[in-house]
């Protein structure tokens, strides 16, 4: 079973740091991109920051410079730092795999971040 698990959500006050980890398992040859959404009540998920097959990094505007991804072998990771209320969301980790069958695109279950003011 192809599946990715996620870690590390959890509370914090304004200024503080969490650190995301997503692992990925199953019968996967590889990974084009892989990365963080988040999705805010009331909000449409959006990217946070994803890491492509050639090594590229995109990150939102919101969250350069604060928050730092990075990749080692089948897990991906999110440093945030200087952690912000606004960043208070449900943030799921995204693979964009070549596998035997199934879907590509491929979503983690979802961890909760919640920063207080």
């Amino acid at each position: 079973q192809v599946q990715l698990v996620e870690s590390g959500g959890g509370m914090v006050p304004a200024g503080g740091s969490l650190r995301l980890s997503c692992a990925a398992s199953g019968s996967i040859f590889s990974f084009n991109a892989m990365g963080w959404h988040r999705q805010a009540p009331g909000n449409q998920r959006e990217l946070v920051a994803q890491v492509t097959r050639g090594g590229s990094t995109t990150y939102a505007d919101s969250v350069k410079g604060r928050f730092t991804l990075s990749r080692d072998k089948n897990t991906v990771y999110l440093q945030m730092n200087s952690l912000k209320p606004e960043d208070t969301a449900v943030y799921y980790c995204y693979a964009l795999v070549i596998r035997p069958s199934g879907s590509p695109d491929l979503w983690g279950q979802g961890t909760q971040v919640t920063v207080s003011s």
